[in-house]
């Protein structure tokens, strides 16, 4: 551990608007300093949902990117992977029909795998959605269509937590989806530090938001220590502290 003042150093990677910062305020209110360090910038496209009797959202993002646009559910029904999209969604004064037990999109294919046999349906997301629910929905007989709401981008400048992990001084890294892994490892690569920041990484305590982004780290070569249960960032940040809190322990 580095012992920094504030508690122990964790990365966020969540997009620079205020999802960072209720990420940076709940690792406080675990004991831990949170690095703030953006990985995904949202551009929109200006798309809106396709018409279909089915509406699938992947993220809060896209709900609100939707709503913005004036878009309206109409008759369709709705499912939103997780309770924040849902929330988002709800807000919009929409209604939300599926909430699936496992947010993700192998549990969204679960939730879904019936009522989208034979049925249209849409799935709103970003440019990097996984084709784990497409190939799914299609393998339950839906007739799906795609409309990217937005594109995830890496930020000019992202990288300083990198530069905290190639000088040992990082304790741990919060990835919250496979694209943050990748271009965490690309801001290193940028600065010139992707072999030490990798070093730094495998001493440090690195957890993901779930089996898809573990899979990504693997495939980079990036150990991970911690999954949470569930898909959700206070579920993450809460299993990287209490990691944390057992490494110090059994320093002791």
């Amino acid at each position: 551990m580095s012992g920094a003042a504030g508690g122990p150093r964790v990365a966020v990677f969540r997009p620079g608007d205020e999802r960072i910062e209720t990420a940076g305020e709940l690792l406080r209110s675990l004991g831990a300093e949170p690095v703030a360090d953006p990985m995904l910038e949202v551009d929109p496209t200006g798309a809106v949902p396709a018409a279909a009797p089915l509406v699938v959202f992947t993220s809060k993002t896209g709900v609100e990117l939707a709503a913005e646009a004036g878009w309206d559910p109409r008759d369709a029904d709705l499912a939103a992977i997780g309770p924040a999209t849902a929330a988002a969604a709800r807000e919009a004064g929409w209604t939300v029909d599926v909430v699936p037990e496992e947010y993700t999109s192998a549990g969204l294919v679960a939730a879904l795998r019936s009522r989208a046999a034979n049925e249209r349906v849409t799935v709103a997301r970003s440019d990097h959605g996984s084709d784990v629910l497409l190939d799914g929905l299609r393998d339950a007989g839906a007739e799906v269509t795609e409309t990217v709401l937005y594109r995830l981008t890496r930020p000019t400048g992202a990288g300083d937590a990198a530069e905290l992990a190639a000088a040992g001084d990082l304790d741990a890294a919060a990835f919250t989806s496979s694209l943050t892994v990748e271009n965490f490892l690309a801001a290193a690569a940028d600065r010139g530090v992707e072999e030490a920041a990798r070093a730094g990484l495998a001493d440090a305590v690195v957890g993901v938001i779930g089996p898809p982004t573990a899979e990504t780290a693997a495939d980079h070569g990036v150990d991970v220590d911690v999954v949470p249960d569930e898909a959700s960032f206070e579920a993450l940040a809460t299993a990287v502290v209490d990691a944390l809190d057992a490494a110090t322990d059994r320093e002791h």
